[in-house]
């Protein structure tokens, strides 16, 4: 059996849904889907399969979210990712969820580390999106960042908010992860003036509440 991280709770093994959960819906082709910015399915080839998979994204695309930019620290370098999927979990002890896709560059790393903060985007951040989704680049060039107080993640300058934790537990869903994190410690950025909406993606595009 292979180390757990640290960070990882010991009994997050056994509540792990088994693998096959939905792998006879997906398919071993190797078809990129977007779901998520940032994020890539192997969706099957099937033109029948490839209808649902973008039905299923364009319902999912009603529901607007905020774009969160999840980083941790590979040795010395800081490694990101762009996660739309992300939400709050429990207040008491105060934990967060992120969902990374299996094909997931940045998520091994986040694992191995058992750390990560999440930065809540804001308004004028949407090219800090754009280069965290982007592969086969260094994603932090011309992006400065401080050390998160906890953890040593980094934190982006003039997003919204941030959120450093701990990895508490990690469950397989499908072809994703869910990430289940302990905050450590969190700061909103109200002192930032250009900072004060925040970037959406809504139906497939990058939105803001500033009308």
């Amino acid at each position: 059996m292979s180390e757990i991280p640290e960070g990882i709770s010991p009994d997050a093994r056994e509540t792990w849904p088994h693998p096959e959960l939905i792998q006879s819906w997906l398919g071993d082709a190797e078809v990129d889907f977007e779901l998520r910015p940032g994020e890539e399915v192997a969706v099957h080839d099937d033109p029948e399969a490839q209808a649902a998979a973008r039905r299923f994204r364009d319902t999912l695309g009603c529901f607007a979210s905020g774009i969160t930019v999840i980083t941790t620290m590979s040795g010395d370098e800081p490694v990101g990712m762009t996660c739309q999927s992300f939400a709050s979990v429990s207040l008491d002890p105060p934990l967060i969820t992120f969902i990374p896709a299996r094909s997931s560059r940045a998520w091994p790393a986040i694992q191995r580390s058992g750390r990560f903060c999440v930065n809540v985007l804001a308004a004028d951040q949407e090219h800090v999106s754009g280069q965290m989704a982007t592969k086969g680049i260094d994603k932090f060039a011309g992006i400065s960042w401080e050390p998160a107080a906890a953890t040593g993640s980094p934190v982006i300058e003039g997003t919204l908010a941030h959120l450093d934790c701990t990895i508490h537990a990690v469950y397989e869903g499908g072809d994703h992860f869910i990430v289940v994190g302990k905050v450590e410690h969190l700061e909103a950025h109200p002192e930032d003036a250009a900072a004060t909406e925040p970037l959406l993606y809504f139906k497939g595009r990058y939105r803001t509440t500033d009308s």
